[in-house]
């Protein structure tokens, strides 16, 4: 109740205020005469309460005073942004860099704003010279390896999150980041990485993440451990649920039928798995094609692979998570620290 009130008369004192200063501006014979910093406090207060026009209002009054000129137009850019004004926000801030090269709230601003436009090649550059500027700054270390993931330079993208080996213990993000860019790479060290993600983090009903670590426990030689992973999956997956989220049973049911089939080359359940995947509606012949040549495979299985695949994908098909690295990459631009999700 307390807040609720104080909300209600700090919002009632902005616009007595504000009608108050207009009438004195227009009518110029009260004496009064606001100054910058006022015309900049009381947009800021708009800008706080989500009142963007009115905030807008005041900050381009403040704007045209020197002193209050450059927080003006920052704070016009985040008006902007917020508003998902993209290229105009952009404006904004790159005026600011264009007469303060080094101001680093800017640059942070530029680069963020560069990946929510998509030009990821131009955020790349900007997180360079932000971390020239403060090379101890986790965050905008995190931002910069999350780029080169989006780039696909995974290599760089781990080596830009080991420079931060307290960030790795602390903050779960970074750590999922940096499983993902081993396993990228195919890097055994993602499995330990994966695990010690899932250990901070508890229980999660993610079946991306828990389809990740499967396959990296797959590509590893686990396959024991990687066969419990899938069949976990499957007993879990949600059938309906957002796009960043869903992995569909017949793409774990082929990954489980995979790793069945390399693992006991005389066991007939990776058959009957990826029999039911096919008829689930996995249909990447590529995928297929490639277990043709997995060694551990029998060359009775192979025969039977090679039926299927003859015989051609089901009419009904269902969509497919087809690459998960690119789409672990999307997400996560749209997952930050909260310290780093706007400008």
């Amino acid at each position: 109740m307390t807040l609720s009130i104080g909300i209600r008369g700090l919002i009632g004192y902005c616009v007595f205020f504000s009608f108050f200063l207009l009438l004195c501006i227009s009518c110029g014979g009260l004496g009064y005469r606001a100054s910058a910093e006022e015309y900049y406090a009381i947009g800021m207060a708009y800008f706080d309460l989500g009142k963007y026009p009115e905030a807008e209002q005041w900050l381009n009054r403040a704007k045209v005073v020197d002193k209050t000129k450059v927080a003006s137009e920052y704070n016009l850019g985040r008006i902007a942004f917020e508003t998902k004004q993209y290229t105009e926000a952009l404006g904004y801030f790159e005026k600011i860099l264009a007469r303060d090269p080094v101001n680093l709230i800017a640059l942070k601003a530029v680069a963020y704003t560069y990946i929510k436009l998509g030009n990821i090649e131009k955020a790349e550059a900007l997180y360079q010279q932000v971390l020239a500027l403060v090379p101890e700054s986790a965050d905008d270390g995190y931002n910069y390896a999350l780029v080169l993931y989006a780039m696909e330079k995974y290599d760089q993208s781990e080596q830009a999150l080991a420079a931060y080996p307290f960030a790795l213990q602390e903050n779960k993000d970074v750590l999922l980041l940096f499983a993902r860019a081993q396993k990228a790479q195919q890097k055994p060290e993602a499995v330990d990485s994966y695990a010690q993600w899932f250990e901070a983090e508890g229980k999660t009903d993610d079946p991306l993440i828990h389809y990740e670590y499967a396959s990296v426990l797959e590509t590893s030689g686990f396959y024991a451990r990687a066969i419990e992973a899938y069949k976990t999956i499957l007993e879990n997956v949600p059938q309906q649920g957002s796009d960043a989220q869903r992995v569909s049973s017949s793409l774990v049911r082929f990954s489980l039928a995979r790793s069945l089939l390399i693992a006991d080359a005389e066991n007939e359940e990776g058959i009957t798995e990826l029999t039911a995947a096919l008829r689930e509606g996995f249909k990447d012949m590529d995928a297929l094609e490639a277990l043709m040549e997995e060694e551990g495979i029998s060359e009775d299985h192979k025969g039977t692979i090679r039926r299927l695949i003859d015989e051609g994908p089901p009419v009904e098909e269902e969509a497919e998570v087809e690459d998960l690295d690119t789409e672990a990459s999307e997400d996560l631009l749209g997952e930050r620290p909260e310290s780093e999700r706007k400008p």
